[in-house]
C-alpha cells in the first residue's frame, strides 16, 4: 500500500530536480550575473555607448532616454558612471543581483536574454536607499 505512494513521491522529486536544474544553480546564476557586470565595466572602459545600451534593462534604458530627451547612445555618454574595478561581492535575490565592485555597485535583473543592468553608479547611504547615477524609473 505504501509502495505506490513512495514511487510517485520519487517520480515527483526526480521531475522537480529536472525542472530546477533547467533554472541553473545559484553558483551558475551568480557567475552569470558577475560576468554581465564585468562586461558592463568593459564596455564603460571601451566607451561603447551601443554596447552599454544593450546591457541595460529595458526600463532603465527607457528612463534614461526620457530624462535626457535623447537616444540611449547619446544619453549614456553624458552619464558619469564610475569605473568599478574588481568584484568585491555578488549577492543574489531571486532574479535580482547586487554586484559590489571596488569603486561602484551595480544592480542587475535576470531577463529571458540574460542579466541586464538596472542601476549603475550606485553608492550606499546608511539607513537609506542607494544613490545611483543611472537607474530605471
Amino acid at each position: 500500500m505504501h509502495q505506490p505512494h513512495r514511487i510517485s513521491m520519487l517520480m515527483f522529486l526526480a521531475l522537480l530536480g529536472l525542472v530546477l536544474s533547467g533554472c541553473g544553480s545559484v553558483g551558475e546564476r551568480r557567475s552569470d550575473a558577475e560576468t554581465a557586470a564585468t562586461g558592463f565595466e568593459r564596455l564603460l572602459r571601451a566607451d561603447d555607448p551601443t554596447g552599454l545600451c544593450t546591457a541595460l534593462a529595458p526600463e532603465t534604458r527607457g528612463e534614461l532616454e526620457r530624462s535626457e530627451k535623447a537616444s540611449c547612445e547619446k544619453a549614456i555618454s553624458s552619464q558619469k558612471i564610475p569605473l568599478g574595478g574588481a568584484t568585491q561581492r555578488v549577492d543574489l535575490y531571486g532574479r535580482q543581483s547586487r554586484i559590489v565592485l571596488a569603486g561602484d555597485t551595480l544592480f542587475l535583473s535576470l531577463f529571458p536574454d540574460g542579466w541586464k543592468v538596472v542601476a549603475a553608479g550606485c553608492t550606499p547611504r546608511p539607513g537609506r536607499p542607494y544613490q545611483c547615477t543611472l537607474q530605471g524609473g
